[in-house]
């Protein structure tokens, strides 16, 4: 069984025992969280897609850590005119462990 969640704007294919990172959430490490905003539910023979999201599925998780993600540099040159920039940025991100997927 597995699922489609929204969080921080993006999707998420997760099923149980998985552990993701997501864009970072305000909530401490061993705290329980729910994500309500699944778009899809699909087991071995029923799939359930939602309008947008599916009415009374969520899933269940736990926050792990919170940590940055690598860096990504950001480098412009401009020819010809002795110019150029360098900048770095480091994501915040939560990784979470899927306890289960309820559907009602």
């Amino acid at each position: 069984m597995y699922a489609i969640v929204e969080t921080g704007g993006k999707q998420y294919k997760v099923s149980k025992g998985e552990v993701i990172d997501v864009e970072i959430l305000n909530q401490e490490p061993k705290d329980e969280i729910t994500f309500n905003n699944v778009l899809l539910v699909a087991s071995d023979d029923d799939i359930k897609i939602g309008t947008p999201f599916v009415s009374g599925a969520k899933v269940m998780a736990c926050v792990v850590r919170n940590f940055k993600g690598k860096k990504v540099l950001i480098f412009k040159f401009r020819r010809r005119k002795s110019s150029k920039t360098t900048k770095g940025h480091r994501q915040q991100l939560t990784k979470v462990k899927i306890k289960e997927i309820i559907v009602n």
